[in-house]
């Protein structure tokens, strides 16, 4: 496929899944407006590109999206290697996101999962503890959400299952939120 035809694949990728998906992406600001204004947070989580994902966003919250605002309470549980290489070595590498939402989580946080096929162990895992626990569960994934589908409360699954075309969309869907969530508790 040439470079045309790849941004043209995203182009319409992108318009399907915003009018598909208008509706639960509003869902999903106002369950973490909620959970923020509460005094709750954000525990964001993936592997691979999706950590990286999950840590960009974690930034646009806890610095700024746009305005220079007070922080955002969100945490990205992909970043502390003492723990992530604590867990996984000691446990498993699939205890390694739900140890921390048992240790970090309260009742009504968000959880927020990115997996492009829905069906990561740990993403998984950790989905579990944290409806244990009473978080709010929000999963960004691929088509129709795999494993992950039945553990969200809020499911933002974008209409492929190309992963490359997932993740596009979904740093799309994190800009969103992240305005969203800056512009309402401004």
């Amino acid at each position: 496929m040439n470079q045309r035809a790849l941004i043209q694949e995203c182009s319409r990728l992108l318009e399907m899944f915003l009018i598909s998906r208008a509706e639960v992406l509003e869902r999903a600001v106002r369950a973490c407006v909620e959970a923020l204004r509460r005094g709750g947070k954000l525990l964001l989580f993936g592997n691979g590109g999706s950590a990286a994902e999950a840590q960009h966003f974690a930034a646009e919250l806890v610095n700024k999206f746009y305005e220079k605002r007070p922080p955002i309470r969100a945490i990205a549980l992909t970043t502390d290697t003492s723990v992530l290489t604590s867990i996984g070595n000691d446990v498993s590498f699939e205890a390694v996101f739900s140890r921390q939402i048992e240790a970090l989580a309260d009742a009504g946080d968000v959880a927020l999962a990115l997996s492009t096929s829905g069906g990561s162990p740990n993403v998984i895992r950790a989905l579990k503890a944290a409806r244990k626990r009473k978080l709010v569960t929000i999963g960004l994934t691929g088509e129709g959400g795999g494993k992950m589908a039945g553990l969200c409360d809020i499911l933002i699954d974008v209409p492929s299952s190309r992963t490359p075309r997932v993740q596009e969309i979904h740093l799309i869907a994190l800009h969103v939120l992240a305005e969203e969530i800056e512009n309402r508790l401004a």
